[in-house]
């Protein structure tokens, strides 16, 4: 498994969309800047904020792409494309709903499962075929109510989840980069 040079947190830019479960892959990558000491700084080129930092001894990027959830790919493949980064060394990070809060896991390759940010991505990276780290935000029981529930707070309870599964993968990271992927999906996939 190559390491992993690109990590991509999906959300929505804007104070409006800051707390609501669609951008728990923002969630994400705050965590790891915060703990690595990192400052994302706004890059034009790539619409994005982005910041390199070194995990387990690796050079790595992490970007939050600053355009809709639903025009993610763009961003994500102009950085990825003048870094020179392949699929296979890029973890992107989102919210899922097929998930409950509190659960997160890694998963490799696949379609986009209704997840417009994945949606937008696949075609624009050219292929599916790199990692994904899907958080759970739990779903709000009919396909109809979709878009209003992740665009909404997440409740106190279910944040605290999601907070607690972010730590766990923040922990976690370190074999993700190293391409050390049993060990990391062991950890996150064991239940507590």
């Amino acid at each position: 498994m190559a390491a992993i040079q690109l990590v991509a947190g999906l959300g929505n830019p804007g104070a409006k969309y800051e707390q609501t479960r669609h951008n728990a892959g923002f969630w994400f990558v705050d965590e790891v800047a915060r703990q690595y000491h990192a400052r994302f700084s706004f890059e034009s080129k790539f619409k994005s904020e982005v910041v390199r930092c070194t995990i387990a001894g690796s050079d790595c990027r992490l970007q939050k792409p600053m355009d809709f959830m639903n025009r993610s790919g763009l961003p994500v493949a102009s950085l990825a494309n003048f870094y020179q980064i392949p699929r296979s060394s890029i973890l992107i990070v989102h919210d899922d709903l097929d998930l409950p809060p509190g659960t997160v896991k890694l998963k490799q390759g696949g379609g986009h499962g209704g997840h417009n940010g994945l949606r937008d991505l696949i075609p624009h990276l050219g292929g599916n075929n790199f990692l994904r780290l899907r958080i759970g935000i739990g779903h709000p029981g009919h396909r109809d109510d979709v878009v209003a529930y992740v665009l909404k707070n997440a409740s106190r309870d279910d944040r605290a989840s999601i907070d607690q599964a972010i730590e766990e993968a923040v922990q976690a990271l370190a074999d993700v980069i190293a391409g050390n992927l049993d060990k990391a999906m062991k950890a996150l996939h064991t239940a507590k």
